[in-house]
């Protein structure tokens, strides 16, 4: 048996300007956030982050529940602890029994002001915010709540060494925005019920891109942390393009050409293959709806030259052809009006299970 991500979510920076939801910080308050396990194992650990964060950040006591069954987190043996800036931390392994599909409830007492918190800004979930300690209390009293996630990063299970490890590392066509908040109707989550022997860790970024920061590093340059550094992964499903194509037009930025996304996506296919990763490439999906600024002509030609070359190159394992699957076939450059969350750019609940039913299985086997 070895550790491995049984859940990840990728974090920003919150000094970074945000298309979504505002940065913020806590003080004196309990923060209750729900995290639906990709995978299981008969125990599980914590991961806490701080990375971006610019004083230390104290957690004088955490709590998880799974289902009626609640416990204590420790760090170290100790029932709180403080994340110096821009560190980790692991909480002590809890001897919990915990399925995929299931979901933890964690609460994190944060007593100090935090300073502004590194943070998931469109999970697809809410957090429940309460003023003092509630970390124990089974209903919280009157709470605010917002679509993000504060301070963690992943959850680890222990799992068999044959286990198919995926990430699925991209935008926010894997991270859900469009779908419906705490459905756990994300692109990733249809494909972990499709699964057998193995499951997809969700690495999504909304507004993430591939060659340039903005929200969140380039995946060029969080590749090895949001990626490379899960313990036994043997898969990684990329998504990118849609942001690359359509930001510059609304941030008054050059445009990004076929030859430089070609040469980002060659580049994420090398590096996944000398770290002994298959890497599973997914077509830029349409977005011609987003409406002008975002959608324009040339990045619409763009997308489909790029298109046509991850079809055809031999630079990934197998690819994952999204664009076809979800447009309407009568204007393929949008997509298919009953798999549109009604912007134009995303998929709602049956699109992203399109998106998923688009993978096949026999490309995530080891």
């Amino acid at each position: 048996m070895i550790w491995t991500a049984g859940f990840r979510t990728a974090v920003i920076s919150p000094y970074e300007q945000l298309q979504f939801s505002e940065p913020r910080g806590f003080v004196d308050q309990t923060v209750r956030q729900v995290l639906h396990m990709a995978g299981g194992g008969e125990a599980f650990r914590l991961r806490l982050t701080n990375r971006y964060g610019r004083t230390p950040l104290a957690i004088q006591a955490a709590t998880v529940a799974v289902g009626h069954r609640q416990a204590v987190l420790s760090f170290d043996g100790a029932e709180h602890c403080v994340i110096p800036a821009g560190e980790e931390c692991f909480s002590d392994p809890v001897d919990l029994p915990v399925a995929a599909g299931t979901d933890l409830v964690v609460s994190l007492y944060l007593p100090e002001r935090t300073g502004l918190a590194t943070h998931s800004h469109r999970p697809a979930e809410v957090a429940r915010i309460a003023d003092g300690n509630h970390v124990t209390s089974p209903v919280l009293p009157w709470t605010e709540q917002v679509e993000a996630r504060y301070y963690i990063s992943g959850v680890d299970v222990p799992a068999p060494q044959d286990t198919v490890i995926a990430a699925a590392f991209g935008d926010s066509w894997f991270e859900g925005v469009g779908t419906t908040t705490s459905a756990n109707h994300r692109s990733v989550d249809f494909l972990n019920r499709r699964l057998k022997r193995g499951w997809v860790v969700n690495q999504g970024i909304a507004g993430n891109r591939l060659l340039r920061d903005g929200v969140g590093e380039h995946a060029l340059a969080r590749f090895d942390r949001d990626v490379l550094s899960i313990p036994a992964l043997t898969h990684v499903l990329v998504h990118f393009g849609i942001n690359d194509l359509g930001l510059p037009g609304v941030l008054g930025e050059p445009p990004t050409t076929a030859s430089a996304l070609i040469e980002g996506f060659s580049a994420l296919a090398g590096r996944a293959h000398r770290a002994g990763l298959k890497i599973l490439a997914a077509t830029i999906g349409p977005f011609a709806g987003a409406g002008p600024g975002i959608s324009t002509p040339e990045g619409l030609a763009t997308r489909r030259e790029v298109n046509d070359w991850i079809r055809t190159t031999d630079a990934f394992d197998s690819v994952v052809d999204v664009a076809r699957t979800v447009a309407d076939p009568h204007a393929p450059d949008h997509i298919h009006p009953a798999l549109d969350s009604g912007d134009g750019m995303h998929l709602n609940d049956k699109g992203a299970e399109a998106m998923a039913d688009a993978v096949n299985l026999d490309d995530l086997a080891l």
